[in-house]
C-alpha cells in the first residue's frame, strides 16, 4: 500500500473552475506499476537514521555492507512541477524526498531499504506507512501520519505514530517495547516474555497479547473512556512490567495462546 495521496488546490478568483478543468482528465497515481530505480550507498557505522517525507517505507536487514534502496514513484501535477525524487546518504543519515509542487497534484512513492545486519535504525517519517521486518537491533520509528508495523524483531522497540495504528506482530521477541499513537490503536503480540512494555493511545484501543506460562506480570491498565480487561497472571513487583493506557478506547492485556 502506497503512502496516502496528496491532492492540493489553490482557489483564487475563478480558481475552482481552472482546477476542475485542469485535473478532470487526470487519473490516480499508480506507484505499484511505476518503474523500479535502485541505488547502493557506501556505509560504515552501527547506526542509521532514515529521514523520509511522503513515502511508504519497507525496511529489512540483510547480509550486505552497504545500504541498498529501491524506489517506485508515480504521480501527476497540474500547474507545477513533480514528482521529483531525491536520495542521499551523508553522515549516517539517509534522506529520501519526493516533491510535488503544484496547484493540484497526486503523487505516491514507496522506498524499500536494505540495511546491513547489526545496525540500529531510527526512522523519522513525516507522512507514510513504515514497515520493518527481522531486526535484532534497536528500532526507533516515528511517523507523523501513517501506520507503523514491526514483525519478527528481537531488539528494543520505540514506536510512535501521530495518526495511525502501531502494530507489533509475527514472532517478535523484544524485551523492551514502547508504543504510542496520538490517534490510532496500539496492537502488540509478543512471542517471548518481555521485561517492560509501555503502550499509550490518546484516541484508540490498546490490545497486548503476552506469552502464557509460568511468568507473571505487574500490569497497570487504565482507560479514561473504555473498558479495561486484564487476563494474564499478575503479581505486584514482578520483573515483567506492562503499562497500558488509553484516553479514549478499550484496554486489553491478554494471553497470546
Amino acid at each position: 500500500m502506497a503512502a496516502p495521496r496528496r491532492i492540493r488546490a489553490l482557489l483564487a478568483s475563478g480558481g475552482a473552475v481552472v482546477v476542475a478543468l485542469g485535473v478532470g482528465g487526470c487519473g490516480s497515481a499508480d506507484v505499484e506499476g511505476a518503474p523500479v530505480e535502485k541505488k547502493s550507498f557506501a556505509f560504515s557505522g552501527d547506526a542509521l537514521t532514515i529521514d523520509s517525507d511522503n513515502s511508504e517505507l519497507e525496511i529489512v536487514p540483510a547480509d550486505i555492507k552497504d545500504v541498498r534502496v529501491s524506489r517506485q514513484v508515480d504521480g501527476w501535477v497540474f500547474m507545477g512541477e513533480g514528482p521529483e525524487a531525491t536520495w542521499r546518504l551523508e553522515g549516517g543519515r539517509l534522506t529520501l524526498r519526493v516533491e510535488c509542487d503544484a496547484v493540484a497534484s497526486d503523487c505516491d512513492s514507496v522506498h524499500r531499504i536494505q540495511v546491513p545486519r547489526g545496525v540500529a535504525v531510527t526512522v523519522e517519517d513525516d507522512n507514510g506507512k513504515v514497515t520493518a521486518d527481522g531486526f535484532d537491533t534497536a528500532l526507533k520509528i516515528a511517523t507523523d501520519n501513517g501506520e507503523v508495523v514491526v514483525r519478527n524483531a528481537s531488539g528494543a522497540l520505540d514506536l510512535s505514530s501521530g495518526n495511525g495504528e502501531v502494530v507489533v506482530e509475527g514472532g517478535t521477541t523484544s524485551r523492551q517495547v514502547v508504543a504510542r499513537s496520538d490517534n490510532g490503536a496500539v496492537r502488540l503480540t509478543l512471542g517471548a516474555v518481555p521485561e517492560r512494555v509501555r503502550a499509550e493511545s490518546d484516541n484508540g484501543e490498546i490490545d497486548i497479547a503476552l506469552p502464557a506460562g509460568p511468568a507473571t506480570y505487574d500490569v497497570d491498565g487504565r482507560s479514561d473512556n473504555g473498558d479495561v480487561r486484564i487476563d494474564v497472571p499478575r503479581q505486584k513487583g514482578s520483573a515483567h512490567t506492562v503499562t497500558a493506557r488509553s484516553d479514549n478506547g478499550e484496554v486489553v492485556v491478554r494471553s497470546a495462546n
